[in-house]
């Protein structure tokens, strides 16, 4: 069996895309993701108070401006500063709900493009630490052995589950296959990226979770499979655990997809939640199946965060 080193060097995502006169200009490779004086208002009109006249014990005229007016000036004083003030706030509360709006859809809008922005290595590192994720707070270490060509949603998941999917579009679907230090495991991960806006990838996260469809063993991503490989006997029949995560602040869905390298079939696949849960007896669930494929998952997601929120920190070890 091939050692990981030998295969093959990964693609660039950025060679796998259509043609030019399809897509646009191609960005720059080198761009990195990081992603008033007011106006013086007129003067107040001056308002004046008449003085209305009163009498005294001996029915003369008497002037009570001297008692009203003062208290009539103060009145109209704090009228006008309460109102300066309620306006103040509601106008200072606009400024805050309107800029932070713009930079979630900024930060969304710009999320699209990573797929061909950023090199293989930052969303797909060669290797990946996983630091207790495996059974019982394990430590594991994965090392990519296949990486897929960007491309299309064509042959990479179950009929049911691309229907499912369907509402949301495929923009680009990204995906890289691991094995881990012992070679025994192979998974495959990915990263779809929709055509979809924030309400309607909104939309697609509350299905998945009303109708539980991504505990569903008739809708789970296919694994990628590369000749020369640990994962060249990884098929349809090969998948043992899998997780599926919609995002809402991103138009993304990621995934994982686990099973054994040694090409041993599994009769019925088992959620990665209910694998990992305590007291599972399952043969997925007793080798760890289900913590390949949320650990890997979890860390493939957490880089492409990273690199929607700016520059990965984090470097590939």
């Amino acid at each position: 069996m091939p050692h990981p080193a030998h295969a093959p060097a990964p693609p660039s995502y950025r060679d796998t895309a259509p043609p030019s006169h399809l897509l646009g200009p191609a960005p720059d490779p080198s761009m990195s993701w990081s992603a008033s004086a007011g106006t013086p208002g007129r003067e107040r009109p001056v308002v004046t108070f008449g003085e209305p006249e009163g009498y005294d014990e001996r029915g003369r005229g008497l002037s009570l401006a001297g008692r009203v007016a003062p208290r009539t000036v103060a009145a109209a004083a704090c009228m006008v500063l309460g109102l300066g003030l309620i306006g103040g706030a509601v106008t200072g509360g606009w400024i805050v709900d309107d800029g932070g709006d713009a930079s979630a859809a900024t930060s969304f809008s710009s999320a699209s493009g990573l797929w061909h922005n950023v090199p293989v290595d930052e969303l797909f590192p060669r290797t990946v630490q996983g630091t207790g994720a495996g059974p019982g707070g394990a430590d594991r270490t994965w090392t990519r052995i296949a990486v897929a060509p960007a491309g299309g949603c064509s042959g990479a998941f179950d009929p049911l589950l691309r229907k499912a999917l369907a509402p949301v579009g495929c923009q680009r679907l990204i995906r890289a296959t691991y094995t881990d230090a012992t070679q025994s495991y192979v998974t495959t991960v990915g990263l779809l990226f929709t055509k979809a806006d924030s309400a309607g990838m909104a939309a697609l996260a509350k299905r998945f979770t009303d109708e539980r469809l991504d505990r569903r063993t008739d809708l789970l991503p296919l694994p990628y499979a590369e000749k020369n490989t640990a994962a060249e006997r990884f098929g349809p029949h090969q998948r043992g655990s899998w997780t599926i995560s919609v995002l809402t602040d991103a138009p993304v869905v990621a995934y994982a997809v686990s099973g054994w390298a040694d090409g041993r079939t599994v009769d019925t696949p088992q959620p990665a939640a209910d694998a990992e849960a305590s007291g599972a007896t399952t043969a997925a669930a007793q080798a760890g199946l289900g913590n390949e494929a949320e650990g890997l998952a979890d860390r493939i997601e957490r880089r492409l965060r990273q690199n929607i929120a700016g520059p990965a920190t984090e470097k590939p070890s």
